[in-house]
């Protein structure tokens, strides 16, 4: 259920804007790729009204590829989130800026990238935000269509539940329990200042003793995962403790949350309700948005 103090303050303050909003300026970032270790250099620019959050690659001999940043050009790849464009070229690990897209109100952007895969930096959405933050937010003359949950959806795969139910905002209630580590939680409501605090700093992670076989065997078999994993990119587990210290509290839990804004921002609207989370992941984040846009009654656009 909703937490009665955070869904007060969603009915008390404007927790979603009601113009659609751009960039003010273009901004760049460059870095490696979490799966394909490949240096990407991304500019992100302002768009117009009705534009969406677009991807453009760059190819060979001069030739671009666009691809929209909505649910169904999402195509399944290990540990990200990844877009294909109708043409077929993908796009991946686009989660993180979608969550700092999300949380900053942004609508309507293109992002111009020459490679894969967006950067990864430290693991965390913080360098977006920064971008963000610096270029400024420029709000647009139309309206900021949104959808409001009229009605609960769930999906489950075993211990996995994803539970989103109406609110007067986004609200997202987080639990993870990882062996050694114990339960973690994490709840809030999204707003720029909440993000950039309690999410936006935590990194992707995973436990070295599964990481580094698994980085072996990509390399033999010469498949995009993990190749660009490693200390300074994300934040490695042995037993009970993460390598060098967490960044903010029970970070594996918000880095958890931090992922399931991005992947509900590909609904292709700001979402107004409720999302109970334990143990998700991008699949079954996936699975609540397509459960989502395929029953149309429980929802409305506002």
């Amino acid at each position: 259920m909703p937490d009665p103090t955070l869904e007060a303050a969603a009915q008390t303050r404007p927790a979603v804007s009601a113009r659609q909003g751009t960039l003010t300026a273009a901004f760049e970032r460059c870095g490696p790729g979490l799966h394909t270790g490949r240096h990407a250099q991304v500019r992100v620019c302002p768009a117009p009204a009705g534009h969406g959050i677009l991807f453009r690659r760059s190819l060979k001999r001069e030739r671009t590829a666009d691809v929209a940043a909505l649910w169904h050009y999402r195509e399944s790849q290990p540990l990200c989130t990844a877009l294909r464009s109708p043409g077929g070229v993908l796009i991946r690990t686009v989660e993180h800026l979608m969550a700092a897209f999300s949380a900053h109100r942004i609508d309507n952007a293109l992002v111009e990238i020459d490679t894969e895969e967006l950067p990864i930096f430290d693991g965390s959405a913080t360098p977006w935000c920064e971008g963000i933050r610096a270029a400024g937010r420029t709000e647009l003359d139309a309206a900021r269509p949104m959808i409001r949950i009229r009605r609960p959806v769930e999906v489950r795969d075993g211990r996995r539940s994803l539970r989103i139910e109406p609110c007067g905002a986004l609200q997202i209630s987080a639990f993870l329990e990882l062996a050694h580590l114990g339960p973690m939680h994490w709840s809030g409501i999204i707003d720029p200042d909440t993000f950039d605090r309690d999410l936006a700093p935590s990194r992707s992670f995973g436990r070295l003793k599964w990481a580094v076989p698994l980085k072996i065997y990509t390399f033999i078999t010469r498949k995009p995962v993990l190749r660009g994993a490693n200390l300074a990119t994300t934040a490695g587990i042995v037993g009970g403790r993460v390598v060098g210290g967490m960044k903010v509290p029970d970070e594996p839990v918000r880095h958890r949350a931090m992922d399931l804004v991005g992947d509900l921002a590909l609904a292709g609207h700001p979402i107004l309700g409720h999302v109970s989370a334990a143990h998700t992941g991008h699949e079954l984040n996936h699975a609540l948005v397509a459960a989502l846009m395929t029953e149309p009654e429980a929802w409305e656009l506002v």
